[in-house]
């Protein structure tokens, strides 16, 4: 399932970002909302791109940790 426009708060990609960095942990809301902004061709910014990959690269390295919130 895509994260559709009307689904997503009035947050940012960069609020959201800067949020999960200070925090470390990243939720599965979350997570959906930033890769659907990447998969589903929504007009993002080059610099929104870079924000996402880093949280992605960040997680891979173990740096940012999923919660999985029942």
């Amino acid at each position: 399932m895509l994260w559709s426009e009307q689904n997503q708060p009035k947050v940012t990609i960069n609020q959201m970002v800067n949020r999960i960095m200070t925090s470390g942990k990243l939720n599965r809301n979350e997570h959906l909302q930033l890769t659907s902004s990447i998969l589903c061709g929504k007009k993002i910014t080059d610099e929104e791109r870079h924000q996402i990959n880093q949280i992605f690269d960040l997680i891979q390295m173990g740096k940012i940790n999923l919660i999985y919130d029942n």
